[in-house]
């Protein structure tokens, strides 16, 4: 099955942070990319640096200003906090794809531009998703360099010791939205992206005794891309959505999750690397181990490294999730893992995933 604006596949995701530099640090030292590019005041760039950093098929942009005056970015860090600003998607024809969303009422942020240097050139284009975020429509077929005009290699001798993470691509992205906005979104993007509605949790679906939300999983239709929508939900006290939102100043992307071919190698090196992960009491495993589930890895390994296990389809799934990578309590990722024919995201794991956000929510007294 084709998806009509020939995308091929998530490509780079970029946030705005207070210290590109510092943040690329932490990316390499702890999650294992490989800083391979940037741009500054060396390469022409005069009020932003950013840092491209790349992993199998992961590629992050890492993006501070320097100058006051470069508005987007700075007044982006002010208000949301280090956070992602544009995620992309790789595409066969990116005029072809911005005019389909175009057409179809999608909200243009950049027309289709060609960008060269002595590498060749790329094409790429914008639109707008949840409040100052953007989707890019990408093509490198005619580049050659290391990311994109603008960049060079790092000037930075980066030697940085770690431990191999074996991450490899995006699974999903997470939007958090306001109280009656998942709809409106979830038919943006099934109407200009030519997406449908993959997974619908209603009222009660996930929830605590505290806290719940609603959430809708659009995909392409080839279920090449993956991208759950959350709202706030009625609860005795606040959600972990009306948080994210309080916190961030609005909606935007709550958390990206990527995938790995061996989840325990790759949570144990996180956690060597330094990486801080949500608590999973005991008892779940205890309640794991009375179900007798027939899976390929011992329940003892799960335990030792936190790892939470759902079946989902004719397979299942293996997932752990971070706490807030920076100083707000927004933006965090997810490491996934699917064995069999397994599309889901986890649905038996919510009640436990919300209790650990919610002993977390009380720490910050935000519950």
């Amino acid at each position: 099955m084709s998806n009509t604006l020939g995308i091929r596949g998530f490509d780079f995701v970029e946030l705005y942070v207070g210290s590109a530099k510092m943040v690329a640090y932490w990316y390499a030292k702890a999650l294992g990319f490989d800083i391979e590019g940037y741009s500054g005041p060396e390469y022409g760039n005069k009020t932003q640096v950013s840092y491209f950093l790349k992993k199998n098929n992961l590629k992050f942009v890492i993006t501070s200003f320097t100058k006051p005056e470069n508005y987007e970015v700075s007044s982006f860090v002010i208000k949301h906090g280090d956070g992602v600003k544009k995620f992309s998607y790789l595409v066969d024809d990116v005029e072809k794809a911005f005019n389909y969303a175009y057409e179809n009422k999608a909200i243009p942020i950049k027309r289709p531009i060609k960008i060269e240097d002595e590498n060749g050139y790329i094409v790429e284009a914008s639109i707008k998703a949840y409040d100052d975020t953007e989707i890019v429509f990408i093509n490198y077929d005619n580049y050659h360099g290391i990311f994109k005009p603008g960049f060079g290699k790092p000037r930075q001798n980066i030697n940085i010791k770690r431990e191999e993470t074996y991450i490899e691509k995006i699974d999903h992205i997470v939007g958090n939205v306001r109280w009656h906005e998942m709809d409106l979104w979830v038919n943006y993007f099934n109407k200009s992206l030519d997406f449908e509605t993959f997974v619908d949790f209603g009222p009660g679906d996930i929830s605590t005794p505290y806290s719940s939300l609603l959430s809708k999983v659009v995909r392409s239709k080839d279920n090449i891309i993956k991208m759950p929508v959350n709202e706030p939900y009625i609860g005795l006290k606040k959600s972990q959505i009306e948080e994210y939102i309080q916190e961030y100043n609005g909606s935007g992307i709550q958390h990206i999750a990527i995938s790995t071919n061996n989840i325990l190698k790759t949570i144990e090196a996180l956690r060597n690397n330094g990486v801080e992960f949500l608590y999973v009491p005991n008892t779940y495993y205890e309640d794991l181990r009375k179900k007798n589930f027939k899976i390929d890895e011992d329940i003892d390994d799960l335990e030792k490294l936190g790892i939470l296990l759902d079946f989902e389809g004719e397979g299942y799934l293996l997932q752990l999730f971070t706490k807030p990578i920076g100083d707000r309590p927004t933006f965090f990722f997810e490491f996934i893992q699917r064995k069999g024919k397994t599309e889901g995201f986890g649905h038996g794991n919510f009640q436990a995933l919300f209790e650990s956000i919610e002993r977390e929510q009380a720490l910050r007294g935000n519950l």
